[in-house]
């Protein structure tokens, strides 16, 4: 019966024309693109109807070695029958249309199936970091409002440990919907459109805790648009594609990026569990990947590989698709492997709206260069005044797209902080917090970042949310994080702390403010340095200098004072 029901959705699936791609892999010239698809299940029904026997995903054997041990292979068929059944359960039992569930199925299978059944009936999915301790879990899931909880059956008890006491928790569910029970609420009339909300994703704020981005369906329709039109270095053959991504599907990247940009042309989405880099590229090779998505921090780890005779993956790799390369990494890393990595810049707020990217020459390798702003990007580099930088000088790069609305294709908006919205959108611009410099060719170039925010590994960490753990421990009078350079990871956080009276700056006390941290927090915002100071950098207002406080950071590393807790930082046992 479900067959039957799937059978029905591929006869009424559109010719896939309004996607920009014809069956000879040509981009279409006769396109609409302002009227894209509806939903991101659209685009899938449409693919079905073109590419259905052709495979939609698979999950290698080494990423399954947790829970099943063989790989996982799904056509768009096979995908789409699931999502079929899932979907049935999920009407049955009420769910629709404005509702928000909450997801934790890791990178497996069953993310897409859900996140897909889900958008055909109008309900919006909020991931949730399985590396999250209960408090930050309790909060992302309550704060989103998420009527359901569809979780792994190893985090079920922390969820519900998480979600004890405090007001009426919603349900939980096992991924296959077998204990689902029946909506507490009633879906909203009507069907999913551009403007329903397709998920909701928390970032790391700089002034308190993670914000909600509200993400509509043309959000995500407009990236699988963007990625199957993008060209250049980083064409998408209709398909044709096996894109490799070991990134969390809990974040914009993959959940976005590579997953529509495969939908919309017909690829196979190779996820990973994560990176693994002994055996990366084995994967690469058996997984018949044609390009990948890549993390700063991964081509520094594959660099440090011992070298082999089949480095070279010319013949297969087309390109890798990323952020964050070390520019002393940049060169050696495509002469050694053989393909280009190609340069971005993009935020979960500005979607592919503001996505710029190196995928054309000439792309500067190695001088952090992120390409030339899109025609359809207006953009900025103002300073502290708002006034306008000229070429070569840096300051803050502000964005909103062309044409009448300058928030097409970006976020919705901050869930429930109107506030921390229009504070983004002062002066009708995007503020992105990034510090970038325009050269003379119109090339945009990364130097740092305006927000106190730390990246280590790809996750956005705001140094105000450690800083608020830190002072609840009776160990710190005061202190103040910053990001330090690492070889490895891009940046790690780094804590300076004032001690009380009479406490001793030991090793003993950093470990116990270390451990502190971690009962509050997910393991990688925990410090990674800690350095015991007797003052802060501060203006005559007693507000840290963040400037003055990286730099003194870095100096108390390089003179042997700060104590290192990098080995600490371990990813938890299910």
């Amino acid at each position: 019966m479900q067959a039957a029901v799937a059978a029905g959705v591929l006869r009424g699936a559109c010719s896939g024309r309004r996607l920009g791609v014809c069956a000879s892999g040509k981009h279409c010239a006769a396109m609409d693109t302002s009227t894209p698809p509806a939903t991101v299940f659209t685009i899938f029904a449409q693919t079905v109807g073109r590419y259905g026997a052709r495979p939609f995903l698979h999950i290698p054997a080494r990423a399954t070695r947790a829970y099943a041990g063989v790989a996982i292979d799904y056509t768009y068929e096979q995908a789409m029958i699931a999502i079929e059944i899932l979907r049935a359960r999920y009407r049955a039992a009420g769910y629709g249309l404005g509702q928000r569930v909450a997801i934790m199925l890791d990178n497996r299978a069953e993310m897409f199936l859900h996140f897909l059944a889900l958008n055909s009936l109008g309900a919006s999915i909020v991931p949730v970091n399985a590396g999250f301790v209960p408090a930050e879990m309790a909060y992302v899931i309550r704060h989103s409002d998420a009527c359901l909880v569809v979780a792994l059956a190893e985090y079920r008890e922390r969820v519900q440990q998480a979600l004890a006491g405090a007001g009426t928790a919603p349900a939980i569910a096992d991924p296959a919907l077998g204990d689902l029970a029946p909506a507490r609420t009633t879906p909203a009339a009507g069907a999913p459109g551009p403007a329903s909300e397709a998920a909701m994703l928390y970032t790391s704020g700089t002034t308190g805790r993670p914000k909600g981005c509200m993400l509509s369906n043309f959000y995500f329709v407009a990236m699988g648009h963007w990625y199957a039109r993008l060209g250049g270095y980083c064409e998408l053959r209709a398909g044709a594609e096996r894109l490799v991504t070991p990134l969390p599907l809990v974040h914009m990247n993959a959940l976005a990026t590579s997953t529509t940009g495969m939908i919309a042309t017909g690829g196979c989405i190779v996820q990973l569990d994560r990176f693994h880099p002994s055996s990366w590229w084995q994967t690469v090779r058996e997984s018949a990947a044609t390009c990948l998505h890549y993390l700063g921090v991964m081509p520094a780890m594959l660099l440090s590989q011992p070298r082999s005779p089949a480095d070279d993956f010319s013949a297969q790799l087309r390109f890798g698709f990323g952020a964050g390369v070390d520019p002393k990494h940049h060169e050696r890393f495509e002469s050694r492997f053989g393909f280009p990595l190609i340069e971005g810049w993009a935020m979960t707020e500005t979607g592919a709206a503001g996505c710029i990217m190196a995928n054309r020459e000439p792309r500067h390798v190695g001088t952090r260069c992120f390409g030339k702003a899109p025609d359809t990007l207006a953009y900025r580099i103002v300073d502290d005044t708002g006034a306008d930088r000229p070429a070569g000088e840096p300051g803050e790069l502000l964005v909103r797209a062309r044409g009448e609305d300058p928030r097409r294709g970006f976020f919705s908006g901050y869930y429930r902080d109107p506030e921390a919205t229009a504070a983004a959108w002062a002066g009708g611009w995007f503020h992105t917090g990034d510090i970038v410099r325009a050269g003379d060719d119109g090339s945009l170039y990364f130097v740092d970042r305006k927000k106190n925010i730390i990246r280590r590994s790809g996750e956005n960490i705001a140094a105000v949310e450690i800083e608020g753990a830190l002072f609840q421990s009776p160990l710190v009078k005061n202190c103040a994080v910053t990001p330090v350079a690492d070889e490895i990871r891009g940046e790690e956080v780094m804590a300076c702390v004032i001690l009380p009276p009479g406490e001793s700056a030991t090793r003993e006390r950093a470990d116990a403010i270390f451990g502190h941290v971690l009962e509050k927090l997910a393991y990688y915002k925990t410090p990674g340095w800690i350095a015991f100071v007797t003052e802060l950098p501060t203006t005559v207002t007693q507000k840290v200098q963040r400037g003055e406080l990286k730099a003194l950071a870095q100096s108390l590393i390089d003179g042997g004072r700060a104590f290192d807790l990098r080995a600490r930082k371990k990813r938890p046992r299910s």
